[in-house]
């Protein structure tokens, strides 16, 4: 309210021109340069993988636009100033460390003079990173100036202005390929639109390729521009880079197919990697050859019996239906992680209790639940009853006096490191307890109560916290993510509107330290991507300014957009003794999966070309988000008129035979 209060005038004298998109960046040679180590790398030899391609594509263009956040709780944050020139934040942050580092810097104090406490994040997906330190640092300054504790929190208007979300891309692309399907060779010309600032863009084009490189193109060329612009900042957005690296592969795809006139999933299974090839485009990252489960999931879905029977069934039932259409599409997805240093806490306390400590955040993905979870299996040696002991542990919040180096929250590798943390301090506590327990039931030859294991160490003078801080293999700090899906759609080619009538599922986890957590987060990625693709339209004016500021006009998912049958299945797949337990991510990868929905929806579209556009490409570009104006366009905006057209031409040529 008060901030509303305040009227700001600008001076717009001698200022050039904006710079707001992508074209006007490269016209006035407005980059980002990210550090060599970021920048992706080449494979193979591009022009002699093209001189070995029968056939050749060498203007493709691929737009995918932005989207918002969205998670229930806007940015906040409440400051209370303290003793000795301290502050504490409590702060809906993803990145305490940091947010902790930038109010000091702000304030001009040292680091031990700022607390950033986070108990949990109403919803993040990468927006209360890098973003949640402005509300942070304006709170943080009114406070120490006022010497009163301060809150903040942004209306969803503000919030949406604000957020920048998710980087727009344009993309244009030369392929070469054999007549059966084989890639030979491709070219990406990428840009990306970063904002005003780099925030993390830098990263992405890894991110993006990363995601591409699930087929084995050959060879690969790549000619990245991160674009530096007058918008707000694009920042991490869940699956940032892999979800449009996905897409534009699978646009790619199924342009070389509608070049062959062949079916795309016999294109895809083609080009899906051997192990071989996997090490050549991945390196380390591919792991052994044991955990590679693409094919397999693929050929499960795609290969199917009841595949083949459904796609049979769409095309029946196009061939009958004039004014919708169905199409069905099989996307198989990799996505690469990194594991990174985490710290962690085991503290029992003097009547059996347990405190944990992790430098993750609780952001909805479930992460304290499998950190209890870790806990009780780790100390499960010293105590008969391991469900009385879950009920014992409480997970309390990130606090950055009290947990250092706790790092960040995201990346979906957050939940595995943190409870390979806990299990090592479980490890420690298990190892100075162990002596005692024995001795209490070599006395009474009975197993040893928790309650008096832990009274007995106590009057033993036992240390009973344990911290570790655990760091990944340097031979072992990425590995790969495998899923798959197929997704059938229905549009109505007179409004635009799509239904997905069904999505199948099937994802890698490893072996999931907790399904049911597991499960949700697949189902809510999915979700989410379907949002991306289809719906969430985060559109900006001529002077570059959000106008979807709100959800009168930005349309998120809702029980509408929910496939009507939704079939979801866990792969656990080979054990990995350099995985935490074996399991694997599961909060970021399987948003990309939703890309079978952009697919199965052209499959629908192209068959409404085929019935009223009888003069019109069947290959046509699509862009994201595909809403449903761009539905109806890209089926035609006239074909009532043709419809009628063409019943008047049969009835005036059924009157002239008469």
């Amino acid at each position: 309210m008060a901030a509303k209060q305040a009227v700001i005038e600008y001076s717009t004298e001698n200022l050039e021109p904006p710079i707001l998109t992508i074209e006007d960046a490269i016209q006035h040679d407005s980059y980002f340069h990210p550090p060599p180590f970021l920048a992706p790398k080449p494979i193979g030899d591009f022009e002699q993988g093209m001189s070995e391609a029968d056939h050749k594509i060498l203007s493709g263009e691929v737009k995918l636009e932005s989207q918002y956040y969205f998670y229930m709780e806007t940015q906040t944050a409440l400051a209370v100033p303290d003793e000795d020139n301290c502050i504490t934040i409590y702060a809906s942050t993803q990145i305490p460390e940091v947010t902790q580092n930038v109010v000091a810097d702000c304030l001009g104090i040292p680091y031990h003079n700022v607390r950033i406490i986070t108990r949990r994040v109403g919803g993040g997906f990468g927006g209360k990173a890098m973003k949640g330190c402005h509300v942070a640092c304006a709170c943080a300054v009114a406070a120490f100036k006022l010497r009163r504790p301060v809150r903040m929190y942004l209306d969803r208007k503000t919030d949406m202005i604000m957020a920048g979300g998710r980087h727009p891309m344009k993309v244009k692309y030369s392929v070469g390929f054999k007549s059966d399907g084989t890639l030979t060779a491709l070219h990406l010309d990428l840009g990306i639109n970063a904002g005003i600032s780099p925030d993390v863009s830098p990263a992405l084009p890894s991110a993006i390729v990363g995601a591409l490189k699930k087929y084995n193109w050959g060879a690969l060329a790549l000619d990245v521009k991160v674009c530096k612009t007058n918008v707000s900042s694009k920042s991490a957005m869940r699956g940032p880079g892999d979800v449009q690296g996905c897409f534009i592969a699978e646009a790619i795809i199924e342009h070389v197919a509608s070049a062959l006139a062949a079916d795309t999933n016999t294109v895809r299974r083609k080009n899906l990697h051997g192990f071989e090839s996997l090490t050549k485009f991945y390196g380390d990252a591919a792991g052994e050859a044991s955990t590679y489960s693409l094919v397999e999931i693929f050929d499960k879905l795609a290969s199917s019996p009841e595949y083949r029977t459904r796609a049979a069934a769409v095309e029946r039932f196009n061939g009958g239906s004039r004014w919708k259409k169905r199409g069905i599409s099989c996307v198989p997805i990799t996505y690469e992680v990194r594991l990174r240093p985490t710290p962690g806490k085991v503290s029992i306390m003097n009547d059996g209790s347990i405190a944990v400590e992790v430098g993750g955040v609780e952001i909805g993905q479930g992460l304290y639940t499998k950190v209890k979870q870790m806990t009780a299996y780790g100390l499960a040696e010293l105590c008969s009853d391991a469900d009385g002991l879950l009920d014992k542990v409480r997970v309390i919040q990130a606090d950055t006096l009290s947990m250092i180096q706790g790092g960040f929250t995201g990346g979906s590798t957050t939940s595995e490191t943190s409870c390979e943390a806990v299990r090592l301090s479980c490890a420690t506590l298990v190892e100075r307890l162990k002596p005692i327990k024995e001795s209490l039931e070599s006395k009474s030859g009975a197993p040893a109560p928790w309650k008096a294991l832990i009274t007995q160490a106590t009057m033993a003078s036992v240390n009973l916290s344990a911290q570790a801080y655990w760091t990944p293999d340097p031979a072992f700090v990425k590995y790969i993510n495998y899923g798959a899906a197929v997704s059938e759609v229905e549009i109505d080619v007179l409004t635009g509107g799509t239904t997905i009538l069904r999505s199948d599922l099937v994802y890698d986890c490893g072996q999931s330290l907790n399904p049911a957590v597991d499960l949700g987060q697949v189902e809510g990625a999915f979700v989410q991507g379907v949002g991306f693709f289809t719906n969430e339209d985060y559109a900006t004016n001529a002077d570059g300014l959000v106008v979807n500021d709100g959800t009168w006009t930005y349309k998120i998912p809702t029980v509408d957009t929910i496939p009507k049958q939704f079939n979801v299945e866990l792969i656990n797949s080979a054990r990995d003794q350099k995985r935490v337990l074996s399991s694997k991510a599961s909060g970021e990868p399987p948003l990309l999966l939703a890309a079978s929905v952009h697919c199965a929806m052209r499959e629908a579209i192209r068959a409404a070309r085929k019935e009223f556009k009888a003069n019109s490409p069947l290959t046509f570009q699509m862009d994201v988000p595909a809403t449903m104006a761009d539905v109806k366009e890209l089926c035609g905006l006239d074909v009532v008129e043709r419809h009628l057209q063409s019943l008047t031409s049969a009835a005036a040529s059924a009157a002239v035979k008469a």
